[in-house]
């Protein structure tokens, strides 16, 4: 360790350490990298220390005293010796890279090839390989399960592929009582939950399956779920608590917000509303939200809905 030390020092305040470094570069390149390395991983926490030791000073009868900022000093640099290379620290990571860089290193085996999007695309309505999922590597297609396949998390559009096609059903019954488009309701209720993944709990974490946000008012004497939530008022956000109504499951969320904007004078434009612009203009305009930028951002959910039932075969929201 005391050698380690030494060594820093000569790097940080002697040139002759600095040329005996160089001159071991020619004859030992990677030897010469990895004690470079771990030099400046020593600099690198003597100077952390030093910045730590000036951010808590003892506030002692001698701080700031020359003799002890010296002192504190050479222990800084020997602490900064001794911490410096070891395994898994900066300095093996620098090492790799600067190995790699100057092309020294151990040999990287070549990665295989594989294409980021597929040669064909759902979008486009051609046919993809059998097995073929989002994120699959390799190894997957070859037959041959990687080690964290099983683990992976499913990818987003794989997400809201399933939301939307968990939801549709509810959303036709509801399209049967307002005339307005299952897609879009889809589309309301993906962009208040995030596509499901936040969705209003309980105290005790369990769903309370509302899709669409909507609160428990003086007329609601239904199960409620009390949560914090964002409103903005004058345009500016804030976390308030709110109590929210709570079902049974979520065909119970779409066959209430139904009723609601069949029931609210508030929401009569949008019964039959066919166009989709027109939809997310008329919830804001009603006051369904206090997000300023609520009709823009469903607007865009609606129009991602649509692709991907486009994708599945069902351009209008039908199976």
């Amino acid at each position: 360790m005391a050698a380690a030390a030494t060594s820093t020092g000569a790097l940080a305040g002697d040139l002759r350490g600095l040329d005996a470094l160089r001159g071991r570069a020619a004859r030992d390149p990677q030897g010469a990298v990895r004690e470079a390395a771990r030099q400046f991983e020593a600099l690198f926490m003597q100077e952390l220390m030093k910045s730590l030791r000036a951010t808590t000073g003892d506030g002692g009868l001698l701080d700031g005293g020359a003799g002890e900022d010296l002192a504190s000093s050479m222990l800084d640099q020997q602490y900064a010796g001794q911490l410096a290379g070891m395994r898994g620290g900066l300095a093996e990571t620098l090492a790799r890279q600067l190995e790699r860089a100057m092309g020294i290193g151990p040999a990287v085996p070549a990665l295989p090839k594989v294409s980021l999007v597929p040669a064909t695309s759902p979008t486009h309505g051609a046919r993809l390989p059998a097995g073929w999922r989002p994120g699959a590597r390799a190894a997957d297609a070859a037959g041959t399960p990687s080690a964290d396949a099983a683990l992976r998390p499913p990818r987003i559009p794989e997400q809201r592929a399933d939301f939307v096609q968990r939801h549709l059903a509810p959303a036709r019954a509801a399209e049967s009582a307002t005339g307005i488009p299952a897609a879009f309701m889809v589309a309301q209720a993906a962009h208040e939950s995030g596509w499901g993944r936040r969705e209003i709990l309980h105290a005790d974490g369990s769903p309370s399956h509302n899709l669409f946000g909507i609160k428990a008012g003086a007329g609601w004497d239904g199960p409620v779920a009390e949560v914090t939530t964002t409103e903005y008022v004058g345009g500016v956000a804030r976390k308030v608590q709110a109590r929210f109504r709570a079902y049974a499951s979520a065909a119970e969320s779409f066959a209430d917000y139904a009723r609601l904007l069949r029931a609210s004078p508030r929401y009569r434009e949008l019964i039959g509303q066919r166009d989709a612009e027109g939809f997310a203009q008329g919830l804001q305009r009603a006051g369904y939200a206090t997000d300023p930028a609520y009709a823009d951002k469903l607007g865009r959910t609606i129009e991602a809905t649509l692709q991907l039932q486009r994708a599945q075969g069902r351009p209008d929201g039908r199976g």
